[in-house]
């Protein structure tokens, strides 16, 4: 099997290494991996603050970048569920309409691949810390992604996997603009969130969204707090040689 790999813009910019372990574990999964590098944003930034003229034409060059009719497998969770559940509204009778319908039914979260459509979740990983999930919004409520995440990581080797007392809880990154728009209420949403997380003794708080990655760790960093956020790929690829 050949797929696409969609790597968001916030991979691209800030974690990059999150990208490459994405590809060493797609490969590892017996999938080979085409990767266009003209991608760029899937527009879920721009619809959300309200410029959806400016969201359509990235929307559209997605589409024209990755219409390849093979599989899309996304890193990030909320930008796969921004174009599962916006880019037919966003298309809704436009040229674009056959196109859109074909690639929204194409397009994967990487646990949500990796377990539901290859039925692989051993990768042989190693990560001998205590760690709890955080289901992100996107996941959850616009994939229906809960049990995927955690029977891949019940898998690791070493890893100690604990639950949050509230694991539906928004994180505070809401929609992607939340944090910058409401800033005392983002801040106080990832305090509870981190707060939870330590709470349960973890580590390390697992994520599948690099919008969430990026808000909790910036947040946990800031207020120096004892514990590290990572996304379910760099687990999964932990211990590699």
């Amino acid at each position: 099997m050949t797929v696409d790999l969609f790597v968001s813009c916030i991979i691209d910019q800030f974690y990059p290494m999150t990208a490459m372990n994405t590809l060493k574990l797609l490969k590892a999964a017996g999938v080979k991996v085409e990767y266009n590098p003209e991608q760029t944003c899937c527009g879920k930034f721009a619809f959300n603050s309200g410029y959806v003229d400016e969201a359509r034409k990235l929307a559209e060059k997605f589409i024209n970048d990755l219409n390849n009719k093979r599989p899309i497998v996304g890193i990030s969770a909320s930008c796969v569920g921004f174009i599962k559940t916006r880019y037919k509204e966003i298309f809704h009778n436009s040229s674009y309409h056959l196109q859109c319908n074909r690639l929204v039914g194409n397009i994967y979260e990487i646990t949500d691949f990796l377990v539901n459509q290859l039925h692989k979740d051993y990768f042989d990983a190693v990560f001998p810390h205590k760690c709890a999930y955080l289901d992100s919004c996107s996941a959850l409520r616009e994939l229906g992604l809960k049990d995927e995440a955690r029977q891949l990581l019940s898998k690791v080797n070493g890893l100690e996997l604990v639950e949050l007392k509230h694991p539906e809880i928004c994180c505070g990154m809401g929609k992607g603009m939340f944090p910058l728009q409401h800033e005392a209420i983002s801040s106080a949403m990832a305090d509870q969130k981190l707060k939870d997380a330590i709470d349960s003794g973890a580590e390390y708080l697992i994520t599948n969204d690099m919008s969430c990655t990026i808000h909790l760790s910036s947040y946990a960093k800031k207020q120096g707090l004892p514990i590290k956020v990572i996304h379910i790929v760099d687990v999964l690829t932990s211990g590699w040689e």
